[in-house]
């Protein structure tokens, strides 16, 4: 794998062709998890995790499945990454692990994983596959970190709050306390304040892309015809 695929596959999943803002798959974990950081990062990174070894396992064998038993072999292989994610976050992060709950064997079933599999793993080679799902986990990583955020922040007036339950007790003390004696603003952290976010960093996102074609737009020249005098020669 060249660099330049290294980049593509990387901007590709965290920019271009975002799950959280452009797809808009996965919207279960996304609207349900992401009442603050702590949450929404982890769920994602256990997500990004899965995807990228679900795509180094199915990619070898892509062509020794049957078509007619390819989507129960890939999601058999999901089940087990996912059951294995399980049990560590329950032996060494059982706060965070209950917190979570159903979210994390319900990855499993996440349209998410099993689209990427079927759309680059499933036709491409192992290291490229494996990148590319991380890279996609990464970028819905990005979005439940930036959402949980914002709805932390207006919801309860902190950051990192529970941090605990992934670090330890000690880890308490990084916990932010952005807009000190805040009574809170409930529908933040209820799921109309998951839609209406959301929908936010839709339209920014958007915001941002339509702004940067017509700034290439602006900045492109005029390439003059060849025999012929350039626009600016008569100025």
């Amino acid at each position: 794998m060249t660099y330049q695929e290294f980049k593509d596959i990387l901007y590709n999943g965290v920019w271009k062709q975002n799950t959280g803002v452009v797809q808009l798959l996965g919207m279960c974990p996304i609207l349900a998890v992401s009442s603050s950081v702590v949450n929404g990062v982890s769920l994602g990174l256990a997500t990004s995790v899965v995807m990228a070894l679900s795509g180094a396992a199915i990619s070898p064998i892509r062509t020794v499945v049957p078509n007619e038993a390819r989507i129960p072999v890939f999601i058999l292989i999901i089940a087990v990454l996912v059951t294995f994610i399980q049990y560590m976050m329950n032996a060494y992060m059982y706060s965070l692990y209950v917190v979570l709950g159903i979210f994390i064997p319900l990855i499993v079933t996440n349209c998410l994983v099993l689209a990427r599999i079927e759309a680059f793993a499933a036709k491409q080679p192992p290291l490229q596959s494996a990148l590319d799902g991380f890279a996609m986990g990464l970028g819905l990583t990005c979005v439940l970190a930036v959402l949980g955020g914002i709805r932390e922040i207006v919801g309860h007036g902190t950051l990192l709050s529970g941090i605990d339950l992934a670090l330890g007790e000690s880890a308490k003390a990084l916990v932010i306390t952005v807009i000190p004696n805040y009574h809170g603003f409930l529908l933040a952290v209820l799921p109309p304040g998951a839609f209406i976010t959301l929908g936010m960093l839709i339209a920014t996102r958007n915001w941002m892309n339509i702004r940067a074609e017509r700034k290439l737009k602006s900045n492109a020249t005029i390439t003059p015809i060849q025999g012929a005098c350039s626009p600016a020669s008569h100025a």
